[in-house]
């Protein structure tokens, strides 16, 4: 009864949430959703940098493609597009590029964590994208630019880097044209080849999508959180915490756990007990609901379109265990970010500051310390 209940009443409740904006979602999508729930657990901050980072640069045809593939792979803190081991000494245009006279190769510069992901898993997930025996042609793309070479500044790579093309050798009959060579310049290229895919979803990609998929999929986080079977859910939740989180309900407004719960601690996701936000990034709305800032980690959620009850929202639910949570909006606080996480109580478990360490939650305590 109390799930009808639930149910009947969303549509009105769906209103109270999207109090301020209707709209919002549409500053706040992302073109692709990441498949993995979050880079580690101990890198607990998005912006936090890593111990370590080193740079590997890869040409595998057009490099849009080659790009979007390798933001994909966890472990990869960031790339650029651009023109390497050509023949001139400043910046060349795309156009000179392309009309093969520089000798340049389009090339993504990889900027990864080593504590990771190491060199010899980004050649053998960069081998699954490219024809290592095609000389300068990729899909069907051709020209010198379009070759395809691993291009290292640490020469200790270089033997590494050998004996995975030597590997590679034994699976085809045709000579590998893939270079392998000291870096010897690299110029940014323009602004709006960067992110080209993320900028421009529907553009031209010799890469298949099944590819970028693979990449999502291909170093997946160690992870002690698991999402129950749906045996064991209907027994672990409530009526009202099951049907919000499998059947995508909204609680009531202002009676529900948390929306005034103002102490210091985490708050997980109830069917895993992943976690989720903290309390830190919580603040008063005025919807009835808990509000945050932003989640501990973007990873840790997934967004998607929600057009129920004849309105566009964006949805965010929880990426492993796969929760409705609530909705994301972008009438947040301006000097917390602009966005408005507006999330059901009954999605989350609360755990007091006191009692993190004891319940397994301690390496999160210094996110309370960062006010």
């Amino acid at each position: 009864m109390k799930t009808f209940v639930l149910t009947a009443v969303t549509a009105l409740f769906a209103l109270g949430c999207a109090h301020k904006k209707t709209n919002s979602y549409t500053s706040y999508q992302k073109t692709e959703q990441m498949a993995e729930n979050q880079d580690k657990y101990y890198e607990v901050i998005d912006e936090e940098e890593p111990q370590s980072k080193t740079y590997i640069y890869f040409a595998g045809g057009c490099f849009w493609g080659t790009e979007h593939f390798f933001k994909q792979i966890r472990g990869v803190l960031a790339t650029e597009v651009g023109y390497a081991n050509g023949n001139r000494d400043k910046a060349p245009t795309y156009e000179q590029v392309c009309e093969g006279n520089t000798n340049f190769a389009e090339t993504v510069k990889v900027i990864y964590n080593p504590q990771l992901i190491d060199l010899r898993k980004l050649i053998d997930l960069y081998f699954k994208i490219i024809d290592p025996t095609s000389l300068n042609k990729q899909g069907n793309d051709r020209g010198t630019q379009y070759r395809t070479g691993i291009y290292y500044t640490d020469a200790t790579e270089k033997p590494l880097i050998e004996k995975a093309i030597h590997q590679l050798a034994t699976q085809y009959t045709k000579p590998i044209v893939v270079e392998v060579l000291p870096l010897r310049n690299f110029y940014k290229a323009e602004e709006y080849h960067q992110a080209y895919l993320d900028k421009n979803p529907n553009g031209y990609c010799h890469i298949s999508p099944a590819m970028f998929e693979l990449a999502r999929k291909a170093n997946p986080v160690p992870t002690k959180y698991k999402r129950p079977a749906e045996s064991e859910l209907r027994k672990l939740l409530t009526p009202e915490q099951y049907a919000v989180t499998q059947e995508s309900a909204t609680e009531r407004p202002f009676a529900n756990e948390y929306w005034n719960e103002y102490r210091e601690g985490i708050y997980v996701d109830i069917t895993t007990g992943e976690p989720l936000f903290i309390s830190t990034d919580k603040f008063e709305s005025g919807c009835g609901w808990p509000s945050f800032s932003k989640p501990i980690n973007k990873k840790l959620i997934t967004e998607k379109t929600d057009t129920s009850h004849q309105m566009v929202r964006t949805e965010v639910r929880s990426t492993l265990g796969n929760a409705h949570l609530g909705h994301v909006f972008n009438d947040g606080p301006k000097e917390l970010g602009g966005l408005r996480y507006c999330i059901n109580s009954a999605s989350l478990r609360f755990i007091p500051k006191e009692n993190m360490e004891k319940e397994g939650y301690g390496e999160y305590l210094k996110l309370l310390e960062k006010k």
